[in-house]
């Protein structure tokens, strides 16, 4: 699939290919909603391979540009919400809930970029409003699939507790087998009682290449970017 991405400032990584990888392994059907999609990789990825009716919000006015663009690039049939996601309003519900979210402690250092930083740090979307509107918008048993730092997974597990969501799958990615995780991917459900189900890590690096599991993510995803300015 082909990607229009800005030239400058935040594009996507290989943490959108794993978790796009992890989502898939959920096989999605029926209503699929994308937060924050940036320029719409996660969800498109998902709507190229799956039978899902693709949902995609983005504030970001450039983000959003890029996001209706590489729908029509790549023959999507998908809607595009360009607001903040705590304020979209809808009646329906969705079977799946997916995002990479800003997930940076806003404690840390910032970027002067107030478009990186909307893209990156939590403050701009907290977890606490962010998992009760997710959680407001869920079908009955349905799945919410997402990325976080791992740092805070301390955070993240009690919070889904508090409005009604189990987290069932957990996966740790690791840039190499020495290092701590840096990223977790995390599958929760609606009114679930299940137990909590941790994955064998991902190791993205193997010495100084990619590992073969990242390797087989990439060869999946089959996604080529362009740069590009408004």
């Amino acid at each position: 699939m082909l990607f229009y991405q800005p030239q400058d400032g935040y594009r996507f990584n290989s943490d959108s290919m794993f978790l796009y990888d992890f989502i898939a392994s959920f096989s999605p059907r029926g209503d699929l909603l994308d937060v924050g999609c940036g320029v719409g990789v996660i969800g498109l990825l998902l709507a190229r391979d799956f039978p899902i009716r693709l949902t995609l919000v983005e504030k970001q006015e450039k983000m959003a540009f890029f996001a209706e663009r590489n729908i029509r690039a790549n023959g999507i049939d998908a809607e595009l919400v360009h607001g903040d996601f705590l304020a979209f309003d809808t009646d329906r519900r969705f079977d799946f809930i997916v995002s990479n979210p800003p997930f940076y402690h806003p404690d840390v250092i910032q970027s002067e970029d107030e478009h990186i930083r909307i893209c990156r740090y939590n403050d701009h979307l907290p977890i606490d409003a962010f998992f009760k509107k997710v959680k407001s918008l869920l079908a009955p048993r349905g799945r919410f699939i997402f990325c976080y730092d791992a740092a805070q997974v301390g955070d993240l597990l009690p919070r889904l507790t508090e409005v009604g969501l189990r987290a069932e799958d957990m996966r740790f990615i690791h840039p190499k087998r020495e290092r701590p995780a840096k990223l977790v991917l995390v599958h929760a459900r609606n009114n679930s009682r299940a137990r909590t189900k941790v994955w064998p890590p991902f190791i993205v690096f193997e010495g100084e290449v990619y590992g073969e599991e990242a390797q087989a993510v990439f060869k999946k995803a089959r996604t080529h970017t362009l740069k590009c300015q408004i």
